[in-house]
């Protein structure tokens, strides 16, 4: 069954630091997310016409995680990532003006924090900050766990709220001194009991690096871990859905 689509129109905007932008939406019928509970849910952008979905085509989308959706007052937020004139969704953001429109496909979604789980270990880049401080938000106040989430500079760091027994690290990719994040994930006392892990960001570092060492070297059940590439350095979001479906082909085979 395909997704809804709705169009939302662009209220306000807000730098949240030198590298996201986020912008305020609202629409007359967010019904769609209803019941949607998950923390990490996602709505895709679509770059073009719509319509064109129904005629079996694909206009140009790009894929965001929802901030605060509220169905009855109509508003929700999208955070988004951005690197100058580089990309779709990113310019679009940084120009996006009260009053503009976009059709988005969704939601989608797969994961919340399991407040049964002992601790928590969320890592990830800017591309996964939006999920973690939703995920964050849904925490009870003794929860434990680490965070861990690398950003260009310490001017890209933002507010985080987390429990307080939750520690939460920035990396800076701009200082070389710094470990990146799969092996400050490796560094990190591990915990006694069930660990619910979100690991989501450039997908090398997620991929090839923190998933091995979660399910083969630490033996985490697959169950208790949301893991996926958000994105990959060089690649353009189309290319990058070849490089996952070639990824999971192979790992298939």
């Amino acid at each position: 069954m395909s997704k809804p689509i709705t169009t939302l129109s662009v209220t306000a905007n807000e730098q949240l630091s030198p590298g996201m932008v986020r912008l305020h939406f609202r629409s007359d019928d967010l019904s769609a997310f209803l019941g949607n509970d998950y923390t990490d849910r996602y709505v895709k952008l679509i770059f073009g016409d719509p319509e064109l979905l129904a005629q079996g085509e694909r206009p140009p989308m790009r894929t965001y995680t929802v901030i605060d959706p509220d169905p009855e007052a109509g508003t929700l937020a999208i955070d988004f990532v951005v690197h100058g004139t580089e990309g779709v969704a990113g310019p679009w953001a940084s120009t996006a003006l009260p009053g503009d429109t976009i059709s988005v496909r969704g939601p989608s979604g797969a994961y919340a924090p399991d407040p049964d789980a002992a601790w928590h270990l969320f890592a990830g880049d800017e591309a996964a900050v939006p999920a973690i401080r939703q995920s964050l938000a849904a925490l009870p106040d003794d929860a434990e766990g680490y965070v861990v989430v690398e950003v260009e500079a310490p001017t890209y760091v933002q507010p985080l709220a987390a429990p307080d027994k939750i520690d939460v690290t920035w990396l800076y990719r701009s200082d070389p001194q710094q470990p990146g994040l799969a092996d400050a994930v490796r560094a990190l006392p591990w915990r006694e009991g069930r660990v619910h892990a979100f690991v989501h960001g450039e997908a090398h570092a997620v991929m090839h690096e923190i998933r091995p060492y979660l399910f083969t070297e630490r033996g985490v059940p697959r169950a208790d871990v949301s893991i996926s590439g958000y994105w990959r350095r060089g690649r353009s979001e189309e290319a990058f859905r070849e490089w996952k479906a070639e990824l999971a082909a192979a790992e298939d085979a």
